[in-house]
């Protein structure tokens, strides 16, 4: 079981401080990333404490000193926490960024993630996705969005495509029958569930193919048969996803240029529904 975090001692201890050190404990969970970055003097100095205050502070969170604190607000940082990325004093992230600032963290992203996802290998996946007896696509929290949109796309061409769980179901309804006929989409963008590790191995367990997509903090995924990681950094509390969609569209775009005969006359046979039912 892991220890604590940084923020769930502060909580659990909070009432039970004295004063001076209630008035910390406030003053670092609003925004508890700044302590990475604040010597122990300037925390002091910005809460209105002593630094004494921040020793038996920092000792009775249970560690050692305030570099050991520091190097766990770190860590937690790199779980890409909002609260922990939020700065004090800090403009809207990314709002406060001059257009041009944002477009060029936007093409940096985009321009990194999609060296390392190379055309070859997205058209590798792309033959997968059509070969496949059945595409499951998989992402939990935000993750779930791309999956959606993802399965949205290749649905057209690709008809055994489905995202999963479906409601009121279980994971294992759909790992019951799995085998290497199959191919599994998982997205584990950060913040990922602590559960979404078990499910990797049970995918892989199976025998199926595997594709992985995350951001680029993840070290690639042993036993995947593809790992894409997709850089999200951005001057913000929130990670910048759009080399997520790219990558997404990349791959969507492939499928459909490599369909064949049977896949084409699924997406005409779409088209005639939709001028009959007058849909679009």
């Amino acid at each position: 079981m892991n220890p604590p975090s940084f923020l769930a001692r502060v909580r659990a201890q909070r009432d039970a401080f004295h004063p001076m050190e209630r008035r910390l404990a406030d003053f670092v969970l609003e925004f508890p990333g700044d302590l990475a970055s604040y010597a122990a003097s300037e925390l002091a100095d910005l809460a209105g404490v002593s630094n004494a205050t921040v020793t038996r502070f920092i000792r009775r969170l249970g560690y050692p000193g305030y570099g050991a604190a520091r190097r766990a607000i770190r860590r937690e940082k790199e779980a890409g926490s909002p609260l922990f990325i939020a700065r004090r004093g800090a403009a809207e992230p990314d709002a406060a960024a001059t257009p041009r600032a944002y477009l060029a963290r936007c093409q940096q992203n985009l321009r990194q993630t999609l060296i390392e996802a190379d055309d070859a290998t997205i058209r590798r996946i792309a033959r997968a996705v059509l070969a496949a007896r059945r595409v499951r696509i998989l992402g939990f929290r935000s993750s779930r969005s791309f999956a959606t949109y993802l399965q949205w796309q290749l649905f057209q061409v690709k008809e055994a495509t489905q995202v999963i769980p479906g409601p009121g179901d279980t994971l294992a309804q759909y790992l019951a029958d799995a085998g290497p006929l199959d191919l599994f989409i998982v997205f584990g963008l950060r913040r990922r569930p602590a559960s979404l590790r078990r499910v990797l191995d049970e995918v892989l367990r199976t025998g199926a193919q595997l594709l992985y997509v995350t951001d680029a903090q993840l070290a690639p995924l042993e036993g995947a048969s593809w790992h894409l990681r997709c850089h999200t950094a951005a001057s913000a509390a929130l990670d910048n996803h759009v080399a997520v969609i790219a990558v997404c569209h990349r791959l969507a775009s492939a499928v459909l240029a490599l369909a064949g005969p049977a896949e084409r006359a699924r997406l005409s046979a779409i088209e005639a529904g939709h001028d009959s039912l007058d849909e679009l």
